[in-house]
Order: C-alpha cells, then sequence, then structure tokens
C-alpha cells in the first residue's frame, strides 16, 4: 500500500491574504485580480483570526447600505477558522470540510501560522485522483459527499431546529 498523502502535498502554498482593517472594496478586487473565492485574514503575527468570502462581501454590501470601501473586513469575515496542519490526511482535511461546511481550510504550522490552503477543489482535481486511487486517500464519493453536505442550506437546518 502507498503512503497516505498529505496535505503539504497539494496545498497551495503562495496564499493572497488580508487584514481585518482592509476595506472590502480592496479585498473584493485582490479576489477578482487573483481569480480567488477566498481570502485568510491575518493578524500582524501571521495568525488566521478569520476568513472573507466573495459571498461574505456581498452579504456585508446587502445587510449594511454602505460602500465596500467604508467597510471593513474584521466586520465581515467568519470568525470561527476551521483549519488543518499541514500533515493532516486528505482525509482528515475532507472531514473538517464536510462537518463545517466550507470548501476550503487554511493550513496553519504549529505556531498557528498561515503556511497554506487547501480547497475542495484541490481535493477532487484530476490531477491528484490516480495518486488518492493508488494510496486509498479519498474516494469519488467521499469528495461527493463532502460537496453535497457543503451545499446543505444551513438556513434549512436552523429552521428545522426552530419548528
Amino acid at each position: 500500500m502507498a503512503p497516505t498523502m498529505k496535505i503539504a502535498q497539494i496545498m497551495k502554498g503562495d496564499v493572497e491574504v488580508c487584514a481585518p482593517d482592509d476595506n472590502l472594496a480592496a479585498a473584493a478586487s485582490r479576489m477578482w485580480d487573483c481569480d480567488i473565492g477566498c481570502l485568510p485574514v491575518l493578524d500582524t503575527e501571521g495568525h488566521v483570526i478569520g476568513m472573507i468570502t466573495d459571498r461574505d462581501v456581498c452579504m456585508a454590501a446587502l445587510t449594511r447600505g454602505q460602500r465596500l470601501d467604508e467597510i471593513p473586513v474584521s466586520v465581515a469575515m467568519s470568525k470561527e477558522v476551521l483549519s488543518c496542519g499541514p500533515e493532516a490526511t486528505l482525509i482528515e482535511a475532507e472531514e473538517i470540510m464536510r462537518s463545517g461546511q466550507v470548501r476550503r481550510l487554511p493550513v496553519i504550522d504549529s505556531a498557528s501560522c498561515l503556511v497554506g490552503l487547501v480547497s475542495l477543489n484541490d481535493l477532487a482535481r484530476p490531477g491528484g485522483r490516480e495518486m488518492r486511487r493508488r494510496s486509498h486517500d479519498l474516494s469519488a464519493q467521499e469528495v461527493t459527499a463532502t460537496l453535497a453536505a457543503i451545499c446543505h442550506p444551513r438556513r434549512a437546518e436552523a429552521q428545522r431546529a426552530i419548528a
């Protein structure tokens, strides 16, 4: 049996980031320019303190009624950050994504500093399928189940809990 593949082998190491006091216009512009859907938000020591997505930007614009350059990232970012380490297996990262209903995970080192980013796309990309098949790391069915869990509306769950 081949060795288990680690996140360090597939993560993106050169990650675009932003600061909590950046404004949403700057964050959205960076996402547009880099063709990405999220930015980890770092404090001055390089620790991940939040995540901002293109959806977060849109919802802040809708709910706050302000221009994007007037809204700081800290207002719209997700403050509960799920992450994994570079030595996590693909299956461990997939399980975190599935349970947390997230498409991307910041990869942090032992000092809680950002070292990379891994997405559901990274887990599913065609170039890695054959390697994963040989190493029995992650099946197409597991990726599909994770995508289904992520796409399940959270609002529907909350409404069912209230009823």
